[in-house]
C-alpha cells in the first residue's frame, strides 16, 4: 500500500468513533485510502507504515536515473544496450527507468522531405494550382518521371534485416557478413508511368553527367517521344519532370514547348515534393526490393 500523509490523521478520528465515510469526507481524502488505514490500525493496533521486505533498491538509485536523463537529453537516439553496458548495469534496469520513471518511449523515426516555412507556403500557392488545373484535365494523362542511381550494393538495414539460412550456410562468414565497397558500383536510371502504361527504362552511361544536352536527347527525344507518339496516338498527355536544372534549361524549354505541350511548369509543380510523384513514394522503392535479390 501507498504510504499517506494522512495516516496520523486518520488513526486519531478512528480512535474517536468516526467512522471511515466520515474521516473521508473530513479530509478529503479517498475513502479506499481510509479503509486501507483503518484495516491496518484494526491488524497492527496503530497506523504505522510497515518497512517492506526484500532486497533494497540497489541499481534504480536516484543517481543511476540522473545519468540515464542526462545521457538521453544528450543523445535521444541512444541505444538502451549501449547504456546499460557503459553503466554497468542490465538492459532491463535500463528500459524500467527510461519507461517508468523518466516516462519516456521508443518511436521510429519517419523520412520526409524538409520543408522551411517559404517552401511550405509555396508549395501550398502551387498545389491549389494544381487543383485547379485538373478541373478541367485528368490525372490519368499524367506520365509521372524521375530519375535515380541504383547502387548496386543496397545498403543492409542494420536493424532489421535478416537471412534465413541453413545451419550449413549459417557456419560460413561469407553469408553472415554484409560486404560494402568504398565506392560501390551503381547506375542511373530514367523512367516514367502512366495510368495506363510505363516508358522505357533509360540507362545513363556510367560517369555521364546528365546535362541539358543529355536529357534533351537521350531521354526526350531518343526514347520518351517515340513512346508517347506510339502510347498515346496523338490523344492529350501532360509530362511531368521535377525541375533539376538540365530540365529547366532553356534549350529544354524549347523541346517541351514544341514536343510536349502542355507539360507542368515551374509554376504548377512545386519543388521538394516527393511526396507528390508515384515515382518517387512508390515504384522506386518497388525497384530496388526487386534488385536486392539474388
Amino acid at each position: 500500500m501507498k504510504s499517506s500523509p494522512h495516516r496520523p490523521s486518520i488513526e486519531l478520528l478512528f480512535k474517536r468513533g468516526l467512522g471511515s465515510a466520515e474521516i473521508a469526507r473530513r479530509l478529503q481524502i479517498s475513502s479506499s485510502t481510509v479503509r486501507n488505514v483503518v484495516a491496518a490500525i484494526k491488524k497492527r493496533g496503530d497506523a504505522s507504515e510497515v518497512k517492506k521486505s526484500g532486497r533494497p533498491r540497489s541499481v534504480n538509485t536516484r543517481n543511476t536515473r540522473a545519468i540515464i536523463k542526462k545521457r538521453i537529453i544528450r543523445n535521444d537516439g541512444l541505444s538502451l544496450n549501449r547504456m546499460a553496458s557503459q553503466l554497468g548495469i542490465a538492459r532491463s534496469t535500463v528500459q524500467s527507468i527510461v519507461k517508468n520513471d523518466l516516462k519516456l518511449k521508443s518511436y521510429k523515426l519517419r523520412r520526409g522531405q524538409y520543408l522551411s516555412d517559404k517552401s511550405k507556403a509555396m508549395r501550398l500557392e502551387k498545389c491549389r494550382k494544381l487543383l485547379q488545373h485538373f478541373q478541367v484535365r485528368r490525372v490519368s494523362d499524367v506520365i509521372w518521371t524521375d530519375e535515380k542511381i541504383f547502387t548496386i550494393e543496397p545498403l543492409p538495414n542494420r536493424q532489421n534485416q535478416r537471412q534465413l539460412l541453413s545451419k550449413d550456410d549459417s557456419m560460413s562468414p561469407k553469408r553472415r557478413l554484409a560486404h560494402n565497397r568504398l565506392f560501390p558500383k551503381s547506375v542511373m536510371v530514367w523512367a516514367g508511368i502512366t495510368a495506363t502504361g510505363k516508358t522505357p527504362l533509360v540507362f545513363i552511361e556510367r560517369n555521364v553527367k546528365i546535362n541539358s544536352e543529355v536529357y534533351q536527347k537521350i531521354v526526350l527525344m531518343d526514347n520518351l517521344l517515340p513512346w508517347v507518339t506510339q502510347h498515346f496516338a496523338g490523344g492529350p498527355f501532360i509530362l511531368q519532370q521535377d525541375w533539376a536544372p538540365s530540365h529547366g534549361s532553356r534549350s529544354t524549354l524549347a523541346v517541351l514547348e514544341a514536343h510536349f505541350p502542355g507539360f507542368l511548369d515551374k509554376n504548377l509543380w512545386p519543388a521538394s515534393s516527393p511526396d507528390l510523384n508515384p515515382m518517387d513514394f512508390s515504384v522506386w522503392g518497388m525497384l530496388e526490393g526487386k534488385i536486392a535479390g539474388k
